[in-house]
């Protein structure tokens, strides 16, 4: 016989875990589940302190942050299931879950799919070569695993992430040899780029890597100057010797269960690729199945949270845990921190797009 819950959460990252604590709080009972045998996801790998207003924790380092979430969600009374994949969403919201080498399933009356991204790819002569690694797994290397994963390092892409991972590898005892970027401009906020810069690390724009070699292992890599088509100019190579070569290139939603589940889709580039559509409940198209987090287009930690708690308030009023008027209080209260975090040059972009999504699944 399956196991039930009102709210089963699928992911316990900064999304999932918000949704989950608004959800609890409500009245409701919710499960957590992650395939990682701890909960957190991404904010056990931030280190640095968050940007922002005091509402969205300014100043405060990701890790710690995520422990105040796995605090909250135990007082909310929110059950886990850890060391735990989804495998499956069938009809009816019921999820296949493998666990201690045995499958079982679980109902829920609605299901919150807070599955995070997947880090991007790029090919180059080499990059099969040991050593050469997305930002996000250097992240895992070191503050996961306590492992250095190189002594000399290249990072690919200037953006948040690549910047960011750059400073936690001169932190960690590595020396980042160089940044390259694609883009004629760092695509990043300043202070991260200042921080890489004070510490002597150039950051090269319009370049790109050629080739990573070695014989079993990254021993160097070539990069070149790109012209306004991204093709590398001749006479521009330069050798850097490096062993290890991050890749911080873009995230894409991890959407797995989403299709399965027969969610419509529309492909933002701006927001990672695929995203479900979604209502500003963050409810798909298929009843009673929200999005939440980097799923929902890739955005930063602050606006997963917020969109978390929009997606567990949504759910637990929709069971009858909060009235129409405390629910639709309580979600304005997080449009209204979301959109402060969608402003400005950085935020702009994101807001546009995520209008789209709105626009889009009223069509459907």
């Amino acid at each position: 016989m399956a196991r039930k819950t009102e709210i089963a959460v699928v992911g316990a990252g900064p999304a999932g875990m918000a949704a989950a604590i608004e959800a609890g709080r409500a009245g409701a009972r919710v499960i957590v589940i992650d395939e990682n045998q701890r909960p957190g996801g991404q904010l056990f790998k931030q280190i640095h302190k968050f940007f922002g207003s005091e509402a969205h924790r300014a100043g405060t380092r990701g890790v710690q942050i995520g422990l105040d979430l796995l605090r909250e969600a135990e007082e909310a009374g929110v059950a886990t299931l850890l060391d735990t994949v989804v495998y499956g969403i069938f009809s009816d919201r019921c999820l296949g879950l493998a666990r201690e080498h045995h499958t079982e399933e679980l109902e829920a009356d609605a299901v919150i799919l807070a599955t995070g991204a997947s880090e991007n790819a790029l090919a180059f002569p080499g990059w099969t070569l040991p050593g050469v690694m997305g930002a996000g797994a250097t992240q895992t290397l070191i503050h996961i695993h306590r492992v250095l994963p190189g002594k000399r390092a290249l990072m690919v892409g200037a953006g948040n992430v690549g910047l960011i991972v750059s400073y936690q590898l001169l932190q960690a005892g590595a020396k980042v040899v160089a940044v390259v970027e694609g883009l004629p401009a760092i695509g990043g906020y300043g202070v991260h780029a200042s921080k890489v810069r004070r510490a002597g690390v150039p950051i090269l724009t319009g370049h790109t890597v050629l080739r990573a070699e070695g014989r079993e292992g990254v021993e160097r890599a070539v990069i070149a100057r790109v012209d306004e088509n991204w093709k590398p100019i001749a006479g521009t190579e330069r050798t850097l010797e490096v062993d290890t070569i991050c890749l911080a290139v873009g995230l894409s939603p991890l959407a797995e269960l989403a299709w399965m589940a027969g969610c419509e889709f529309r492909y933002i580039p701006a927001l990672g690729g695929w995203v479900p559509l979604h209502d500003g409940n963050m409810e798909t198209t298929r009843k009673g199945i929200y999005v939440a987090g980097d799923l929902a287009g890739i955005e930063e930690a602050s606006t997963a949270m917020e969109e978390g708690r929009l997606a567990g308030l949504a759910a637990a009023q929709s069971l009858g845990h909060l009235t129409r008027e405390r629910g639709e209080k309580k979600k304005g209260e997080v449009h209204k921190r979301l959109a402060a975090l969608r402003m400005g040059s950085f935020g702009e972009g994101r807001a546009i797009s995520k209008e789209q999504i709105l626009q889009a699944r009223e069509t459907v």
